[in-house]
């Protein structure tokens, strides 16, 4: 067994992780930083395909572009979970 396959396959599990929890996070603010995780290992499986400059551009445009306006998204709206109440005086 060689190194790439000792670093290729916590890649995909992380992948993997970062997959589900995005789909199955119940918090809006998990499944974006989820999906950021998940965005990462999918970066890294382009690195084992040799393929850096697309690993490159997922992690510039998708991990640090889409993902923080998807964040920006989540912390400028308001009630997300629908759990707040009006203020008693």
């Amino acid at each position: 067994m060689n190194v790439a396959t000792l670093i290729f396959w916590p890649v995909v599990a992380m992948t993997l992780a970062g997959a589900a929890g995005a789909a199955f996070a119940r918090n809006m603010v998990y499944a974006a930083l989820s999906l950021g995780i998940s965005l990462a290992g999918v970066a890294g499986l382009y690195f084992f395909l040799q393929a850096e400059y697309l690993a490159v551009v997922q992690m510039i445009v998708y991990v640090g572009g889409i993902l923080i306006l998807i964040l920006f998204g989540v912390m400028f709206s308001r009630d997300i979970l629908g759990t707040s109440s009006q203020p008693s005086w």
